[in-house]
């Protein structure tokens, strides 16, 4: 069993290295085990995903249920496991800070802290204090024993507002308040992303498989300086898809040769320890 010092070693010189690499989305433990099997070098959690597996719409479960998903997810492989922790859980700063400590608590190596309010009237937080937020989580996370990789991220584009500049000003705002990694969801364009890479002096996660979103193969995201590369919901999404149609195909026919294709028990086992 790899230790928690280990993971979070492993998951940091992951980001120092100079080929990028895809940190693979679980929405539970299942399907971390999957991803490992494929080849994945590193898990990340997708708040979308595990609240569409409770019957819920993204960001509402709330923090003691989605650090519960996150420790199954880190108890069910070896692989390190960066948490989508969301806008921290909290506007105050001691509110991130802490959700740091707690998620280092149960065993991750790494979370994400965005700067959105979900106030449908002001999305974002205002600089300075989103800033005040990335600077609290980071503190807390050096003082950790084991290392952890803090990624700020900007989420102008998924709230409507587009504004590369601003984006980018507020992403140097975090990473001198001591984020590890930087991103910005929604940026599809390569100009965008690689003038946001030549802004930073932190490694850059970009997401494909957003709707509408970037869909950049990569090697054209390592040309571009990207050193993380995530897939956010969209592996739930292609698995609860794929169920619905089957189920559609199956009250719409009445065959049952649409489950022709799904994995044996055998398979499944093989790829779980217990």
């Amino acid at each position: 069993m790899t230790t928690q010092a280990e993971k979070g070693a492993a998951f940091r010189a992951l980001h120092e290295r100079n080929q990028p690499f895809i940190v693979a989305n679980a929405w539970d433990a299942g399907s971390a085990c999957l991803l490992a099997a494929a080849g994945c070098e590193a898990i990340a959690t997708t708040s979308a995903g595990f609240a569409f597996s409770i019957g819920k719409r993204d960001n509402t479960p709330g923090r003691a249920a989605v650090l519960g998903n996150a420790a199954d997810i880190v108890y069910g492989t070896d692989l390190p496991v960066s948490a989508d922790l969301e806008n921290g859980f909290g506007a105050e700063p001691e509110v991130a800070a802490e959700t740091i400590r707690m998620a280092a608590g149960i065993g991750l190596a790494g979370g994400s802290i965005e700067d959105s309010t979900y106030d449908a009237s002001k999305p974002l937080y205002d600089l300075e204090h989103a800033t005040d937020r990335i600077r609290a989580a980071a503190e807390a996370a050096r003082a950790l024993p084991n290392d952890f990789v803090l990624t700020a991220r900007a989420e102008n584009y998924l709230v409507g507002q587009p504004d590369l500049d601003d984006v980018i000003r507020r992403l140097q705002a975090y990473q001198e308040a001591g984020a590890d990694c930087l991103y910005a969801p929604g940026l599809k364009e390569e100009s965008e992303i690689r003038t946001l890479v030549e802004s930073v002096d932190k490694p850059v996660n970009v997401i494909v498989g957003l709707a509408g979103g970037a869909n950049i193969d990569m090697a054209l995201l390592a040309d571009m300086g990207v050193r993380r590369i995530s897939v956010g919901s969209a592996f739930a999404r292609q698995a609860y898809g794929q169920l619905l149609l089957s189920a559609q195909e199956i009250m719409r026919t009445g065959s049952f040769d649409v489950l022709k294709g799904a994995m044996s028990n055998a398979e499944l086992n093989g790829m779980f320890a217990q």
